[in-house]
C-alpha cells in the first residue's frame, strides 16, 4: 500500500553541515516528501517539485513551506513510473503554463505516458485547465525517461526510455528510446529530422537528465547504462546513440563496426561501474567558483553529486570530482538558483533506498563563508521608514557581493511577498499589503535575520 504524507512540511531552519570538500555547507529545506522526481527553480523564486505519486508543489527555499499546486488524479505509480518530469513555460510570468510528463493506465490497463500542460493561478496557488499536448507513449515499470526542457527556440524537448524493449531504441518509427522534440502546442516542428515525426535523436536506453548550456548551443543528457557505461551525451539533431548495440564508447570490435555503419555519437564521458545517473544542471555562477562551467549530476546508486568540469567549448570533459558521497542517500535531481545556490532532491522512498529520518528531502548547498561581515541584527540591516505606509527601503551597512533572498510574511505565517535584495539598497513596494505587523526574513550568509515592519495608513 502506498504511503501518503501530509501536505505540510516542517522546516528545519539553520541545520547546517560543513563538508570537508571545498568548504561547502548544506541545509535541509524541506522534509517528509514522497519520492521527489523533478525540482526546478521558478521565476517566482520558488522551487517547483513533482512527487511520483502525482503531486506538484512549490517550495519556498527560504522558510521551507510547501504549497500544493495540483494533485493529478490519473497518475499511475507502478515500479519507477508515475509523475516524473516537469518544465515551466519560458513565458510563465505571462501565461502561467507548465508541462508535466506522467504515466497512466489507458484503456485495457495498458501503461502509457503523456505530456500535459497546466495553467497556474497565482491568486489561488492552484493549477487548472489540464490540456494533453502529447500522448500514447508506451511505458513500463521502469526505463521511462521523462526529463524535459524547453529549447532557446521554444520547442519542448523530452526523453523517453526503451520501456524495457531494447529494440525500440533503434526503430525510428517508435517513440521509445528517443529524445523527442515538439512545439509547445504538441504539433511537430517542420525542422525535425523526419517529416511529421517528433524524433530528434535515437539509440537511447533510459535518459533521465537533460539541460542546455547557458548559451543554448549544447544540449546535454545523462543516461542510465545497464551494469556498465552510464553516459553523459551531447544531443545532436538526427543522430544515433547506439543502444542496444553500443553501451558507452565504441570500444570493441562489434561496437566499432556498428558505430561506423550507423554514424553513432559517442558520449563525452562514461562510468563503469554505473552511478545510476539522474538529473543534471549546468553550473555557471560565481558563488561557488570552482564549479563554474560544469555540469552537476545527481546519482541514485552512487548517492553523490558529481561535478563534470567542461572545456571552454563545453564539448569535452576536463575532470570529474565527487561530493557528498553517501551523505544523504539516493539523489534524484538538482537545480540552481539565480544567485548560485544548489538544491538536490533526496529520493530514498523510491523503493530502492534506505529511508532515513525526515526522508525524502530537499537540501540546499552553498559556500560556508569565512569572510562574512560582522552582522549585527540591530545595525547591519535597516528598514525605513518603519512604521511606514506603502514603500520601504532595505539597506545593508556593508555592500554584499551577491543578492540574497527575502520573504515577507504576516502574523499568521502566510507568505505575502518574496524576492531578492540587492547588494546595498532595495525598495519594496507594500502598497497592496494590509495594515498591521509584518515580518521581513532574510537568509544572509546562511544566518537567518528577521525584521518587524509596521504598516500604518
Amino acid at each position: 500500500m502506498k504511503r501518503f504524507f501530509p501536505f505540510f512540511i516542517i522546516f528545519i531552519f539553520g541545520q547546517h553541515f560543513l563538508t570537508a570538500q571545498n568548504n561547502l555547507s548544506t541545509k535541509t529545506i524541506a522534509t517528509n516528501l514522497d519520492t521527489p522526481w523533478e525540482i526546478l527553480w521558478g521565476p517566482d523564486n520558488y522551487i517547483w517539485i513533482t512527487e511520483r505519486y502525482g503531486k506538484v508543489s512549490r517550495v519556498n527555499p527560504f522558510n521551507g513551506t510547501v504549497q500544493e499546486v495540483v494533485l493529478i488524479g490519473d497518475v499511475s505509480e507502478v515500479g519507477e513510473g508515475g509523475l516524473l518530469g516537469m518544465v515551466l513555460d519560458p513565458d510563465f510570468s505571462a501565461n502561467h503554463f507548465f508541462y508535466v510528463a506522467y504515466n497512466y493506465s489507458a484503456q485495457g490497463n495498458v501503461y502509457k505516458e503523456k505530456i500535459v500542460r497546466y495553467t497556474y493561478n497565482p491568486s489561488t496557488g492552484k493549477a487548472t485547465n489540464p490540456a494533453i499536448i502529447f500522448d500514447n507513449i508506451p511505458a513500463a515499470n521502469n526505463h521511462n525517461g521523462c526529463r524535459m526542457v524547453i529549447s532557446p527556440g521554444k520547442k519542448l524537448v523530452f526523453t523517453t526510455g526503451d520501456a524495457q524493449v531494447t529494440s525500440y531504441s533503434q526503430d525510428i518509427s517508435r517513440l521509445n528510446g528517443k529524445i523527442l522534440r515538439i512545439n509547445l502546442d504538441g504539433t511537430i516542428p517542420s525542422d525535425n529530422p523526419q517529416q511529421n515525426s517528433p524524433v530528434w535523436s535515437w539509440g537511447h536506453r533510459n535518459p533521465q537528465g537533460l539541460v542546455y548550456s547557458p548559451d543554448g548551443k549544447n544540449l546535454y543528457s545523462s543516461e542510465h547504462g545497464p551494469s556498465n557505461d552510464d553516459e553523459l551525451n551531447i544531443i545532436l539533431k538526427g543522430r544515433n546513440y547506439g543502444w542496444p548495440s553500443v553501451a558507452g564508447f565504441c570500444d570493441n570490435t562489434f561496437e566499432t563496426g556498428f558505430c561506423s555503419q550507423n554514424n553513432v555519437v559517442e558520449p563525452i564521458f562514461a562510468w563503469t561501474p554505473t552511478l545510476a545517473v539522474a538529473g543534471i544542471d549546468f553550473y555557471n555562477s560565481d558563488l561557488i567558483p570552482e564549479w563554474k562551467n560544469s555540469i552537476l549530476i545527481a546519482s541514485l546508486k552512487a548517492s553523490r553529486i558529481t561535478q563534470i568540469k567542461l572545456s571552454e567549448t563545453g564539448t569535452s570533459v576536463l575532470k570529474t570530482t565527487d561530493f557528498f558521497t553517501g551523505q544523504f542517500g539516493r539523489l534524484r535531481d538538482i537545480c540552481i538558483s539565480p544567485e548560485g545556490k544548489v538544491y538536490i532532491a533526496v529520493s530514498n522512498r523510491d523503493g530502492r533506498g534506505t529511508v532515513k529520518t525526515g526522508d525524502d528531502k530537499i537540501i540546499e548547498i552553498s559556500p560556508l563563508s569565512t569572510t562574512a561581515p560582522e552582522i549585527n541584527k540591530s545595525g547591519f540591516i535597516s528598514v525605513s521608514p518603519n512604521p511606514g505606509s506603502d514603500v520601504f527601503i532595505v539597506t545593508f551597512a556593508e555592500e554584499l557581493k551577491t543578492k540574497t533572498n527575502y520573504v515577507l510574511y504576516n502574523t499568521l505565517g502566510q507568505i505575502i511577498k518574496s524576492g531578492y535584495l540587492g547588494p546595498k539598497t532595495t525598495k519594496i513596494d507594500l502598497g497592496e499589503v494590509n495594515e498591521g505587523m509584518v515580518f521581513l526574513q532574510i537568509d544572509l550568509k546562511n544566518r537567518p535575520i528577521t525584521k518587524k515592519i509596521l504598516i500604518k495608513r
